[in-house]
């Protein structure tokens, strides 16, 4: 199984929902609450290539985006090739 890491914040709808996937789809993960954590948010924006907003999701060490990203590639057919490599 693949390694997936997000980049989350409390209360946040959207991490939420892509938690869900995942834990639907029985992917362990590494969660990074960066709630009130600048640096941790600072890593996030840095290894997204600017990209700031919440969840940021990273797959084998590959950013893939965030909910609606994860949630396209679902549709797509993509997400679980991704998660089986």
């Amino acid at each position: 199984m693949a390694s997936v890491v997000i980049y989350t914040r409390q209360y946040c709808g959207y991490c939420s929902a892509a938690k869900s996937l995942l834990e639907g789809k029985g992917v362990d993960y590494v969660e990074h609450d960066a709630t009130g954590n600048s640096q941790l948010r600072a890593e996030m924006i840095e290894k997204a290539r600017g990209k700031s907003t919440f969840p940021q999701i990273f797959i084998n060490g590959q950013h893939v985006g965030g909910c609606d990203d994860i949630h396209a590639l679902d549709r797509a057919g993509k997400l679980d090739l991704l998660l089986a490599a």
